[in-house]
This record gives C-alpha cells, structure tokens and sequence, in this order.
C-alpha cells in the first residue's frame, strides 16, 4: 500500500481528472467504481481493476480492510480523507474508489436477439435504474442512441449497481438502422394506442424501444418500430417514469415465458 499526502501527486491529478471529466475517463478507457459492490461487480465480469485508492476513514471500516487483507495482488493507494475529497464521485462516498477496465463490447450488435433500445434517456439515474431492470429481466444488449447519458459515468453506474457489466451496451447506435434489420419484433409504449401490453402477443425475440423522459420516442424511430402498445394506467395519471414503464414490460415478458 502506498500513501499519498500531497495534493500535486501526479497521480493524484490524474485521478481528480477522472473524477471530473467524462471525456478524459473515456480517453483513458476507465471507469471510476465508488464501493465494494461495483469493485466486485466488475471483476465478477471478468473486468480488470487496475488502481485501488482508500480513504483514511475508509480503511478503518471493517469490510474495506477485509476486502484488502483478500485482494493483496492490488494496487493500493492510501490518501487522507481531505483529498479523497476531491476524487469522490458520488455525494456519500463510500471510502474506496476502484480505477476499472471493462472489457470491449462486440463491434456490432446481434440482431436476433432480446434487447432494449433508448433513444435519448438523459437522466443518468434513469439509465442505470433502466439497465439493471433489463439485465434483471435477462436482457444481455442495449443499443443507446445519440443524445443517452453516459453509461459509465459514476452517477449511472451507481444506479445501475454493476448491471452495466452484465450487459453488452453500444452507444452512439444508428436506432432506425437497427430496427430495419431486426429479425424480430420491435415494440414501443404509446398512449396514443388502444392496444393493451397485456393482451399483446410477446412471442420471439424482442427489441424494446424506450424513450426520453420528456418527449417519448423520437419520431423517426417510432416510426421504425413495428408495434406500439400502452401499459393500462386507471390512476389519473398521464405517464410513468421511462424506467418503470420498462420494468414494466420487460417484466411481463418473464411472466410470460415463465409460465
């Protein structure tokens, strides 16, 4: 274990970069895991953790200093609680941080298989909510369109709780493309349609298409989407959250199969 007490370490720089800036954690190819859980969640997926850094207050609980004493082959930075600080990347941080690698994702996606699809889902907690409710359900591929937050970044991978290791995830995806390709059928909730999910038939693969909290699915990829179906709400409500219509439908679908 090596201590760090001055605030111009370079790695100490270079981990406040990290902490700070999504561009350079992509740049860098890393990803910052605040917590035992996310730690372990990473390396149960075959992922490396390169860097561990504690907090002085964060070596003395119990379970970190356990974690440690049974991990000796990491690397392992010590700071004081004050510059730890400055490295945190959630509001309560837990006392340790994990630098990760996660391990590449296929160049393209499959398309005979179940996955999800979001097309603009902005809101970080959203998307980490949404991920671990499809990887929950057996999902294993979401494809995110340009203008979804990043799902890597700390606040995502916190809701997510490691889900994001489970799954293989493409950014930056062409949605309308992929739906045009999509061996199976593709599905979206509307309010504009008379057809109940629970009536709807669910059979073979099937791409779930979710949108932005504030304006639904885009217009070009609706209109890709081969079948539309709303979730009966007979509260006096107008919508549901994106992530828990999701869990919702993606839900449904287990009931279904399960039966």
């Amino acid at each position: 274990m090596k201590s760090i007490s001055s605030r111009d370490n370079p790695r100490l720089k270079r981990l406040r970069k990290w902490a700070s800036q999504g561009r350079s954690r992509r740049e860098d190819a890393v990803v910052l895991l605040d917590g035992l859980h996310l730690i372990d969640a990473l390396l149960a997926s075959g992922g490396q953790i390169s860097e561990i850094v504690v907090s002085e207050h964060g070596i003395s609980k119990p379970e970190i200093a356990g974690w440690l004493t049974t991990h000796p082959q990491q690397e392992v930075l010590l700071v004081p609680d004050t510059l730890f600080a400055d490295i945190a990347v959630t509001e309560s941080p837990s006392g340790i941080v994990g630098i990760g690698k996660v391990a590449a994702t296929s160049p393209a996606p499959a398309t005979n298989i179940d996955c999800v699809l979001l097309d603009g889902v902005q809101d970080p907690g959203n998307l980490g909510t949404l991920l671990r409710t499809a990887a929950a359900a057996g999902i294993r591929q979401a494809l995110l369109g340009v203008g979804c937050a990043d799902p890597w970044a700390p606040k995502t991978l916190r809701a997510g709780q490691g889900a994001q290791f489970q799954l293989a995830i493409h950014e930056n995806c062409d949605l309308v493309d992929f739906l045009q390709c999509y061996q199976g059928n593709s599905i979206a909730t509307r309010l504009d349609v008379s057809q109940s999910l629970y009536d709807a038939a669910l059979d073979g693969p099937l791409a779930w298409v979710f949108g932005s909290e504030g304006q639904g699915v885009s217009a070009p990829v609706a209109a890709a989407v081969r079948q539309g179906v709303q979730i009966p709400m007979p509260g006096r409500v107008e919508s549901l959250n994106v992530a828990a219509a999701a869990a919702i439908c993606l839900f449904e679908v287990v009931r279904r199969r399960s039966r």
